[in-house]
């Protein structure tokens, strides 16, 4: 089938939130004799689960010192065999991505900005569920328990941009409205073009990312943030098979990723 690319490269030009940082070291090999063999490697120093297209895992997030599935913080402090303390770094020893199984399912891309007849919806543009539905009918897509949801907004057209602090300062996503008929639809995951999914800043919030509230803490619904969508958008490709696989980081809280879109 035709295969779509669903991630962007990794490099020091990532759009990057906060501390969090992308830095490549090259180890160039020396023997350049003839005769010799050489070799080249790198040290990469960065937040492996949380840059670049990345899926977050359940460890990623926590409300009032829980995280999903009812597990407290300080389950999180103590491991089978091995005593953690507050702030070690070795590892959740609950939810950890290397949980996380290898993914295959039906991927449907909403293409809220086709919808609306933009390239890119308006900066903290508010998608609600009335849009969601609107952009499937218009695709002629139902949603079936255990698809990949991908809603496309357009603004993954700035994530390679030199203008970075666009990409990353205010952005159109979901709604809690959105949100909620979404999780109804018993999804395997969702994702978007953006780097939260939801919109940011969340007009008159009362918590920091609702959104990643309501999917992971409350429901167990993984989020899929970054995606390259463009390509499926021109194709008008709608319906595929997602495949996608996690880096297994014992503990971790997400995972950089390289998901496919097949049709």
């Amino acid at each position: 089938g035709e295969v779509f690319q669903l991630g962007f490269e990794l490099s020091a030009d990532l759009p990057l939130i906060g501390s969090r940082r992308f830095d490549l070291h090259m180890k160039r090999g020396t023997a350049t004799a003839p005769g010799t063999r050489g070799e080249n490697e790198e040290i990469v120093i960065t937040e492996l689960g949380q840059v670049g297209t990345q899926l977050d895992g359940f460890a990623h997030q926590m409300y009032s010192g829980e995280y999903y599935n009812c597990i407290k913080d300080a389950d999180m402090m103590t491991g089978e065999g091995t005593e953690l303390t507050a702030g070690a770094r070795q590892g959740f020893p609950k939810l950890g991505i290397e949980h996380t199984p290898d993914m295959m399912t039906r991927g449907v891309m909403i293409d809220v900005a086709g919808l609306k007849n933009v390239d890119i919806l308006p900066e903290t543009y508010v998608i609600s569920a009335e849009d969601l539905q609107q952009a499937l009918a218009r695709e002629k897509v139902t949603l079936q328990p255990g698809d990949a949801v991908m809603i496309r907004t357009g603004w993954g057209k700035f994530y390679n941009e030199k203008d970075k602090a666009r990409y990353l300062k205010a952005m159109p996503g979901i709604g809690i409205g959105a949100g909620e008929w979404l999780i109804k639809q018993n999804p395997m995951l969702v994702g978007a073009d953006n780097c939260c999914l939801e919109v940011r800043p969340y007009p008159g919030q009362k918590i920091n990312l609702p959104i990643h509230a309501m999917f992971i803490i409350v429901n167990g619904v993984h989020i899929v943030e970054n995606l390259n969508l463009e390509k499926l958008a021109a194709e008008h490709a709608y319906e595929t098979a997602f495949i996608m696989e996690v880096l297994k980081i014992r503990g971790g809280t997400g995972s950089t990723i390289a998901p496919i879109a097949v049709r």
